[in-house]
């Protein structure tokens, strides 16, 4: 066990900035690993309501403000996906909201969206038994924006800042949504459910029509959506999807300066044409094979304004478990992934 690290700087050394670059690393680093731990907790002492307790604990202290909305005020918000998703779990879903403000109110903040399922295994659209224990891990999106605002809030970065962790179970208990069921989205887009596994991409998609009627900045989401990422990507890069070129640069010079490593993933018109329903404005799964992550982001970007800058970060390959692939992670657990990243986008766009 570490438990002391010296510096030895030369004479030349501005030990001011040295230090502030020191405590602003350990900040980041403790605001990773409680990420890490929410991620690592099972799904029976992990659900929506702890991972919303754990979040107002964690914030106490910090300038950050939490909001949670229970089952009755999402449903009368009008958010379809995650009241219909959560419809198979004997759990109430959670809506957490942290909002920092850092700058003056007439600032646009930037957002930060997270997937935040507790347990998922499928629900009517069962998954295999195999591997299912690690679908805890369904909430890793979730989980690192958490972690992002708290470490932007004890950072005090001069920002505003918001960040939106829709949370849920996917069970497929006696109301569950069935293969075929249409739910309404908060913009009012209707969604075929054809495969109920393919459930992050409809919570995800009434947090970013709210984060999109706040006029933010920008909007950053981050989930562990497809195992097509994984196939293309492995464990080591996480897939980004943009058509904003700005936003591309950015994230690249993000990343780099975080030591992350993202991939840029295509998202064009064809891969939205291939998430038209038949009986609804959208399906959840494409009509066609191949190219899954591509056309799960394009079905997210209809849920983003147009004039608002967005990028979508799937996390499937990287969220836990790539300690053989990424030095600095556990070789077991979560990774806490792109915490680092969205705090320099954090700065860019704030």
């Amino acid at each position: 066990k570490v438990t002391a690290i010296d510096f030895l700087l030369s004479g030349k050394t501005n030990v001011a900035s040295i230090t502030k670059a020191i405590t602003n690393a350990q900040i980041i680093s403790e605001c990773v690993n409680f990420s890490r731990r929410l991620g690592d907790t099972p799904g029976n002492l992990m659900t929506p309501e702890i991972l919303a307790d754990e979040t107002v604990k964690a914030a106490k202290g910090s300038g950050l403000k939490v909001t949670v909305w229970d089952k009755a005020r999402i449903k009368k918000e009008k958010f379809g996906g995650l009241y219909g998703v959560s419809l198979g779990s004997a759990l109430e879903p959670k809506f957490i909201i942290m909002e920092y403000m850092g700058a003056a109110k007439s600032k646009k903040p930037v957002c930060f969206v997270g997937k935040g399922l507790t347990f998922d295994c499928g629900g009517i659209s069962i998954k295999p038994s195999s591997g299912m224990e690690e679908m805890k891990y369904d909430m890793c999106g979730g989980a690192n924006v958490i972690g992002t605002m708290l470490a932007i809030a004890r950072l005090k970065l001069k920002i505003n800042a918001v960040g939106y962790v829709p949370s849920s179970e996917n069970m497929p208990g006696p109301l569950a949504n069935k293969p075929g069921d249409i739910l309404v989205a908060r913009n009012g887009k209707t969604v075929e459910v054809d495969n109920t596994d393919a459930e992050g991409r409809l919570i995800l998609m009434d947090a970013l029509s709210y984060a999109s009627e706040q006029k933010p900045a920008a909007i950053f989401d981050a989930a562990t959506l497809t195992g097509a990422c994984v196939v293309a990507l492995g464990n080591s890069y996480t897939g980004s999807f943009t058509r904003d070129k700005k936003i591309r640069k950015n994230i690249t010079t993000a990343a780099e300066k975080s030591g992350e490593l993202v991939w840029q993933m295509p998202i064009n018109d064809h891969h939205v044409a291939d998430m038209k329903g038949k009986y609804a404005d959208l399906n959840n799964i494409s009509s066609f094979k191949g190219a899954g992550s591509s056309t799960a982001a394009a079905f997210l970007e209809q849920f983003v304004a147009k004039d608002i800058p967005w990028a979508h970060f799937d996390i499937a390959g990287t969220a836990w478990h790539v300690g053989n692939r990424l030095n600095y992670c556990p070789k077991k657990g979560a990774s806490g992934c792109m915490i680092r990243t969205f705090v320099e986008l954090a700065q860019i766009y704030g």
